[in-house]
């Protein structure tokens, strides 16, 4: 009885998270767009990426640019966790060309049928936004090139389960390349925007998790300071790239 008392606890936690993060993007999803070139998701992207994608889909969300670092080829298959309004699904798109494919999974109705909106008036043909959990993929086994993530997994309550449903729906051979959020050291409970540093992992566990889930040959291509303190970096925003043996 303990046992089941406790996955029931530890079941509404998660879902009490989920509502949080839910409620959070359904709003960000309502907003304007924020980004044109020189402005605020040019940190990220190129004046020529940006180009790339429809305006309607910048809401300068994420913590880097996991497609520049994916080496997608024409004719492949890729999966993004989490694609809010799509900016990463319609740059992969781009370079998977006609042949290819890139499906956006994402939780939140607002952004799904945001970016779905984005699809249609741009006239992109070789993208798919689903709604569903990153942590329970409605994907079959093996059926992505690359698997993408951008800023979505350190929010979820159960990174664990991502890493291995990521796992699952790459092909042989393919590869993750996610930008996230990672904690320096454990810190106390705080406040802030959309719980992106609160809900994060210490460093060294996220990347031991990652290696557990199945995943060879990791390595960090970007590495910079997300959040300061008085003590020294509290949190970075980290790109990284690992394997799904052959």
């Amino acid at each position: 009885m303990d046992r089941v008392a406790g996955k029931m606890e530890m079941d509404t936690a998660m879902e009490e998270v989920r509502a949080r993060v839910r409620k959070h993007y359904g709003e960000v999803a309502k907003a304007e767009s924020c980004c044109q070139p020189s402005a605020c998701c040019s940190s990220h992207y190129s004046t020529e990426e940006l180009a790339r994608i429809p305006p309607e889909s910048f809401l300068s969300e994420g913590s880097g640019n996991p497609v520049r670092h994916a080496e997608i080829q024409e004719g492949e298959v890729v999966v993004d966790l989490g694609s809010g309004a799509g900016v990463d699904v319609f740059l992969a798109a781009y370079q998977a060309g006609a042949r290819g494919r890139t499906i956006g999974i994402d939780m939140t109705d607002e952004m799904v049928e945001r970016a779905r909106r984005a699809a249609e008036k741009n006239g992109v043909t070789n993208v798919e936004f689903h709604k569903g959990l990153i942590e329970k993929l409605p994907l079959s086994d093996g059926v992505a090139d690359v698997v993408i993530s951008n800023c979505v997994i350190n929010l979820s309550p159960d990174k664990k389960a991502v890493f291995r449903e990521a796992f699952r729906v790459l092909k042989p051979g393919g590869r993750l390349v996610i930008s996230d959020i990672v904690q320096e050291r454990p810190l106390d409970l705080m406040e802030d925007e959309c719980g992106c540093v609160a809900n994060a992992m210490v460093r060294a566990d996220y990347l031991d998790m990652i290696r557990g889930a199945g995943f060879r040959d990791l390595e960090i291509l970007e590495d910079r300071a997300a959040r300061r303190s008085s003590v020294g970096v509290d949190a970075s925003a980290i790109t990284l790239r690992a394997v799904k043996s052959a």
